[in-house]
């Protein structure tokens, strides 16, 4: 008996060894494919005054390309790797990102920039499926939730890492530097995954040529009028026919996708509960993250007087935040039920954005920083149970499909998120400017350097203005994530067991 039980033990244990390294490899990927999302921000001050001499349109481009074409090509990449084999398109999109990161570094005019951008974005959007479906792959049905929320968490604590990463290489390093750095992580990525990922059998899902495109195009007409709003206004011509086109398409994509035999993302798969409202939940919470995100690192430059890289490190409360409660929160989900875990999460999210709006000049830190780890703690406890909701409410023969759609729903989240507050702050912050700035406020960095040469009197009202104005922004945004939350509650149904006390032996 001894004997048969020492010869199973290796099995064993080889298994766990190579289910932890999968596990640590496709968390690692995820972690430097979201990184990217963030860590573009802290170069603008740098790339305004290079050589490239990008306008104010194209700056916003910049950082946007990645994130569009990232969001845009999710749901068909996942199709694509339950088709052609989910292994060889992570190492194709690790390959893709590492490439379009060192077109990047070398470019020497905004077209070039913006086109690796876009190979980078393309990478990212091929990675992030198929890292979930491999993981899920070597991991027992009953230690599913704790991967995804271990994948989740990677995932959350990327974003902030690339605000922190960021912030040292921009501190020390042109921008070129911020996508050299990436580079040599992408290969190491590369050389670890084509080790360590298994491969996975082929599926049968349809790549569906006609539905991707018109999905793709008609995320990428919904994401430049978003984008574009503030900057036109939300009733000029190009944004309101932006979002004309938006519907148009997909509009026609619901409609081919209930007429096709295989349609990259069948319609359909709404009708499900737990899918329907894993992706509303989802891209809520990635609404108040970035929401946050994008007003953090300026806030504690311009109203608390942080230096960059300051202000990439003041955001590290909330990442260790998130990590260990995304950690806890399946666990929360088994004990409290699916719904309440996920509701409570994102009205946290929501109250910790209400009290950023109190914050002022004269807020102390450690103060500020108890109130980014609610908005943390309440993403943490959101994201690994919508993840599961959505993965296991499909077949595993979709799960690549299913991981697509979690993603995209994130990144479209993330897009809205700072598209509204964005729009926010920049209305509100014109409207409270003093007079005596005159054309010189066309941002709050050509505001605050205009008044800095008039005195400190000027000054004052302009970081008054500014912080008024970013109260109103996370205001509203915590308004969003409540309505959002309510639906997702009505969406969000406990399973028979949970109603019925638990599962019966």
């Amino acid at each position: 008996m001894s004997a048969t039980l020492s010869a199973k033990a290796p099995p064993r244990s080889a298994a766990s060894g190579r289910h932890r390294a999968v596990l640590i490899a496709m968390c690692a990927c995820v972690l430097v494919a979201q990184s990217l999302v963030a860590a573009i921000n802290l170069a603008i001050p740098q790339l305004s005054a290079s050589d490239l001499r990008p306008s104010p349109s194209q700056l916003l481009w910049i950082v946007d390309t990645y994130v569009i074409v990232f969001a845009g090509l999710l749901i068909p990449a996942g199709a694509l790797g339950d088709r052609l084999g989910r292994k060889g398109v992570l190492l194709a999109g690790l390959s893709l990102f590492t490439g379009g990161a060192a077109l990047c570094a070398l470019a020497t005019t905004v077209p070039l920039l913006l086109a690796g951008r876009g190979v980078s974005g393309a990478g990212a959007a091929l990675m992030m499926p198929a890292t979930m479906s491999l993981l899920l792959q070597v991991t027992a049905p009953e230690r599913r939730a704790a991967a995804i929320a271990g994948w989740s968490s990677a995932l959350a604590v990327g974003g902030i890492l690339g605000n922190t990463g960021g912030a040292l290489i921009i501190e020390y390093l042109p921008w070129q530097g911020l996508f050299w750095a990436y580079v040599p992580l992408g290969a190491a990525l590369l050389l670890w995954a084509a080790r360590v990922a298994p491969r996975a059998p082929r599926g049968t899902a349809n790549l569906d040529a006609p539905g991707s495109a018109l999905l793709i195009l008609g995320l990428f007409a919904l994401l430049y009028g978003i984008i574009e709003a503030p900057g036109h206004g939300w009733g000029s011509t190009p944004v309101l026919g932006a979002f004309g086109l938006a519907a148009l398409l997909l509009a026609l994509f619901t409609w081919h996708g209930l007429r096709a035999a295989q349609p990259v993302l069948d319609p359909r798969v709404f009708r499900l509960p737990a899918v329907r409202a894993g992706a509303l939940g989802i891209a809520a919470a990635f609404f108040g993250m970035f929401a946050l995100f994008y007003v953090n690192a300026q806030f504690l430059q311009y109203v608390k007087g942080f230096s960059a890289l300051q202000a990439g490190i003041g955001v590290l409360p909330a990442a260790v935040g998130m990590m260990l409660v995304t950690q806890r929160s399946i666990g929360w989900a088994r004990r409290l039920g699916t719904r309440p875990t996920v509701v409570t999460g994102l009205l946290l999210l929501a109250a910790g954005l209400t009290a950023m709006s109190t914050a002022d000049s004269g807020t102390p830190y450690p103060l500020y920083a108890a109130y980014m780890l609610i908005t943390a703690t309440g993403c943490g406890m959101t994201m690994p149970s919508l993840s599961h909701s959505v993965i296991t409410a499909l077949p595993q023969t979709k799960a690549g499909v299913g991981s697509g759609l979690n993603a995209a729903a994130r990144e479209l989240g993330a897009a809205l998120g700072i598209a509204v507050i964005g729009t926010a702050l920049s209305i509100r912050f014109s409207d409270r400017l003093p007079a005596a700035l005159g054309d010189n406020s066309d941002s709050a960095a050509q505001a605050l350097a205009a008044a800095s040469r008039l005195g400190d009197g000027v000054r004052r009202e302009v970081v008054s203005a500014y912080t008024d104005a970013v109260g109103v922004g996370y205001r509203i945004a915590a308004v969003v994530l409540v309505v959002l939350a309510t639906v997702v509650a009505a969406w969000l149904r406990p399973p028979a067991t949970e109603a019925g006390g638990g599962a019966r032996p």
